[in-house]
């Protein structure tokens, strides 16, 4: 067991009682969210993939928290994956770094508590519990698994937190990043040209916020693969105690390398010569840890839903070009990969569609029991076949899902913008860089 001088020498390091805090770049999206829902008094959980950006985000939550006159010695911050707290991972280093802090630092007041990574904790949330239900301090949580919150500790907490997922920079969070606002359209003309070759940039590098602090190309690449591997390795290989690493990586880099793809866990067991469960647990791992994204194809019955086959996404184009060899070769699917995130951080219920005669819609966004929205991404379509083909797709599925009202249908190319009239029928053709700046 760590001594309690040991353990305040770790908490020295993290925290800024006696330091000034460090230069960060904010991320208004989600530093407005943390605002608005620490005034619940509830839990606070910020969940995402490895290096997202979250500790940066607690550290941006701190200089509000001490705008608004609290102290920086009422605010204790707990990095679990620092190494000397290794082999010492529980309920009782828990309760030992809190009492280190009240007898060592000695907040004025009730304390903000900032756990950061707590899935290294085995059952963390009896503590928090504690915590939580005897009313002796705020409480943020971050943690690199959507399994962070299991159905046991689910039901423990329900009630007690509001979550925020969190992503990689958006492409709107990448130009403020490189020093580049757009407010108005009239500043997307007149900076046309550097938006969009930030927007090539973005579409290759993809969204880590640290890939900002590096300049040489392959120093980026080295990193990301860094990051591809602390994944597997730490929130999949040692959480789930696997053997089979390689199958796992390969699993990985296939589905990355595919991304705005339809598989099923039949082609995968199929392709890997593995068990259907162990293809449908490793998959399950990859999506747990924020790396891949499973979306179902719509349809009215759930149960079908879930026998459908799925389309996979990548949290990261950079990652995802990373594990590829064809990185040129892959602008549409990178652009459709980048318009999924884009909904998840809109925060849509989006599926995606096949119709009768198999022609495909890349998404679908229902808002309660009604489609309201068919989503085409394609890169260009100048092509008049390409055109066409497109334009089948959205009418074939316009169709079979209309109800009482037509459904708005948007085409997002990096064409310029447009409004097909056709006969009894609309598309909203937009330029994807306006509809990710301009929603």
């Amino acid at each position: 067991m760590l001594s309690k001088e040991e353990i305040f020498e770790v908490l020295l390091d993290w925290n800024y009682w006696d330091k000034p805090l460090p230069a960060t770049v904010s991320r208004p999206l989600y530093e407005n969210e943390m605002a608005k829902k620490a005034t619940s008094g509830e839990i606070l959980i910020l969940k995402g993939v490895r290096r997202s950006g979250k500790s940066t985000l607690l550290i941006n939550e701190i200089k509000r928290l001490t705008e608004s006159a609290l102290d920086l010695r009422d605010i204790l911050y707990v990095n679990f994956e620092d190494p000397r707290f290794n082999n010492h991972l529980t309920l009782e280093l828990m309760e030992r770094i809190k009492d280190v802090f009240l007898e060592f630092v000695g907040p004025g007041r009730k304390p903000v508590l900032m756990l950061d990574e707590v899935q290294n904790i085995p059952v963390w949330e009896k503590w928090v519990l504690k915590e939580y239900g005897l009313n002796q301090s705020r409480i943020y949580v971050t943690g690199s698994s959507s399994a962070l919150l299991s159905k046991e500790i689910g039901t423990a907490l329900t009630g007690r937190y509001l979550d925020i997922e969190v992503f990689p920079l958006s492409f709107s969070e990448f130009l403020h990043f490189n020093n580049l606002t757009t407010k108005t359209t009239a500043d997307r003309i007149r900076k046309r040209t550097r938006i969009n070759k930030l927007f090539s940039r973005f579409m290759e590098q993809g969204g880590f916020p640290k890939l900002f602090e590096i300049e040489d190309a392959d120093v980026k690449r080295d990193l990301l693969k860094s990051y591809f591997d602390s994944i597997l390795l730490r929130d999949i290989v040692a959480r789930h105690q696997l053997s089979n690493y390689r199958t796992l990586e390969d699993m990985a880099t296939f589905l990355l390398a595919n991304i705005a793809c339809i598989s099923s866990t039949n082609k995968l067991k199929n392709h890997f010569s593995i068990s259907f469960d162990t293809a449908k647990d490793y998959t399950g791992y990859l999506e747990d840890a924020f790396l891949i994204f499973q979306l179902r194809r719509f349809a009215w019955s759930v149960k079908k839903q879930i026998a459908n086959p799925r389309k996979f996404y990548s949290i990261d184009t950079g990652l995802s070009n990373r594990v590829s060899f064809q990185v040129g070769a892959r602008k549409a699917q990178n652009i459709e990969n980048i318009v999924f995130l884009e909904l998840l951080r809109r925060k849509q219920d989006v599926f995606y569609f096949k119709t009768k005669t198999d022609r495909e819609v890349d998404f679908v966004i229902k808002r309660g029991a009604q489609v309201v929205e068919l989503i085409q991404v394609c890169y260009s379509i100048e092509d008049e076949q390409t055109r066409k083909r497109e334009i089948a797709a959205l009418k074939a599925a316009s169709r079979e899902l209309e109800s009482d009202i037509a459904i708005p249908c948007t085409l997002l190319t990096m064409d310029k913008e447009e409004e097909m009239d056709i006969p009894g029928f609309k598309i909203n053709v937009r330029n994807l860089i306006d509809w990710l700046l301009f929603p």
